[in-house]
């Protein structure tokens, strides 16, 4: 038996969860249908939406909205051909409806085609008397297509449709981030704050330009007005606290930074930063204890287990530094940095086999830094392998071609392994690379300051320079 919705004077949500309880069947106006099903939608409760997209086209076979909202839910299913021949038929009924050029254009951007998918929610918004929310798809369709620019204008629209869609905002400034154009976030985002002086959004927003552009006083004052609009911002808080360590001012920062560990539940971030700010203070016990809670809050952050092992490091300690970095190897394998600390810890304690093995995976893994390719040779020099040593200089030059310190390193492995003639040519290309790191070559290579011959390329080479 079906009642009429006004016997029931339930909410309709209530009402309709109510119905599915029992063997009755409710009657509702198509509008509530539709916000029946928005709500289950907005709350992820596909399957709930489902049953009342059902019931409700049983009640309103004839609404196109409910049939939209059907489509919706067949497009975020990807059940695309369905969804299509379903809009085919609609748009033979109402070939003005903005709502049916939107889902085709949510068809085109799951496989996407970009393009068409923005010819489409342009098309909507010649039809739309409210194009609020076109604006923000087609933000979103040109962040697909990396146009920045166009998907900073799109954006922009939006928060002038509404100054509290924070969501437009932040695409607004990361539109500007992407394009490195800080000063004109800095701009768009003080013009902002002209009209919404309290808004902690922006002012976060803003701190963090200013911070891109190493202006630490006004980053400070952005942060301080966003905590003065919302004390409880953590992220303000978090912020500030950064702003102030790079300041060297390490006491205010960990105050900063225990405040958002009071606010909510700590966070492993937070315990690192105040580590390494009691660390610059010298307070070794301190900076111990709160690495030892990064790691126990979050046992896969890798900069937890690296702050641990380069405190060690920097105190010599290389037994307790391999300990830890091979703790975090366990955890991942597959990280670069562990891979080349490890090289670095084990290159210091001698044991020249694991640091030439390291570095190898850490190559491997893709860290292909200058300094990798320089101490991985001295590595596998120092363990009696001029030869392996010298094509390791070779990779590194392949990467850095126009490097002199390569060529300055590879000069005295060749000297030093009795091959003059490839050690002249190196050098000589060393010379013509950066004739001012010669130093570095005789510092690593003092035999060779008082060579004849060396004297005489260096003279050459400085003739040649002038």
């Amino acid at each position: 038996m079906a009642l009429e919705s006004n016997e029931r004077p339930n909410r309709p949500i209530a009402k309709f969860e109510s119905m599915l309880k029992t063997d009755d069947v409710y009657f509702f106006d198509a509008e509530d249908f539709e916000d029946i099903i928005h709500h289950y939608l907005n709350n992820g409760k596909i399957a709930l939406a489902k049953k009342a997209i059902k019931i409700g086209l049983q009640q309103h076979p004839d609404s196109t909205e409910l049939k939209l909202l059907n489509i919706e839910v067949l497009v975020f299913e990807n059940q695309l051909d369905v969804a299509e021949q379903y809009l085919d038929e609609l748009q033979i009924l109402d070939a003005t409806n903005e709502e049916i050029y939107i889902q085709r254009a949510n068809i085109y951007s799951k496989k996407d085609n970009h393009e068409a998918a923005v010819a489409l929610l342009n098309k909507a918004l010649s039809l739309a008397e409210n194009s609020f929310d076109i604006h923000s798809l087609l933000g979103m369709e040109y962040l697909f297509m990396d146009d920045f620019k166009l998907a900073k204008e799109s954006f922009m629209r939006c928060v002038s449709f509404d100054e509290q869609d924070y969501s437009s905002l932040y695409n607004v400034i990361y539109c500007f981030e992407f394009l490195e154009d800080h000063d004109g976030a800095i701009v768009y985002l003080n013009d902002y704050l002209e009209r919404n002086p309290y808004c902690e959004v922006a002012w976060h927003q803003l701190g963090k330009q200013y911070m891109f552009k190493k202006m630490h006083t006004e980053a400070l004052a952005a942060y301080d007005f966003a905590i003065i609009s919302d004390d409880t911002f953590i992220g303000a808080y978090f912020e500030k606290g950064k702003v102030l360590e790079k300041m060297g001012k390490y006491n205010e920062a960990i105050e900063n930074y225990e405040t958002t560990i009071k606010m909510e539940d700590p966070t492993s971030h937070a315990y690192l930063r105040i580590g390494k700010c009691h660390e610059k203070l010298q307070n070794d016990d301190m900076a111990k204890y709160y690495y030892y809670h990064t790691v126990h809050e979050d046992p896969l952050l890798d900069k937890g287990w690296l702050a641990i092992t380069d405190f060690y490091f920097r105190r010599e300690n290389y037994t307790k530094a391999l300990y830890y970095v091979n703790k975090a190897l366990n955890i991942d394998g597959e990280n670069p940095l562990y891979w080349k600390k490890c090289a670095y810890i084990n290159a210091a304690l001698k044991k020249y086999d694991q640091a030439d093995f390291a570095f190898k995976q850490a190559v491997d893994l893709g860290n292909y830094e200058l300094k990798t390719w320089l101490n991985w040779a001295d590595v596998v020099l120092n363990n009696e392998d001029a030869t392996s040593a010298l094509q390791i200089l070779a990779q590194g030059q392949e990467f850095y071609p126009e490097s002199a310190e390569l060529k300055y390193k590879a000069a005295g492995f060749h000297l030093s392994n009795k091959d003059v003639i490839n050690g002249r040519i190196s050098l000589m290309d060393a010379l013509k690379l950066d004739l001012q790191k010669l130093s570095l070559f005789f510092e690593e290579f003092p035999q060779y300051t008082k060579s004849e011959w060396v004297l005489k390329a260096v003279e050459k080479a400085e003739k040649s320079a002038k």
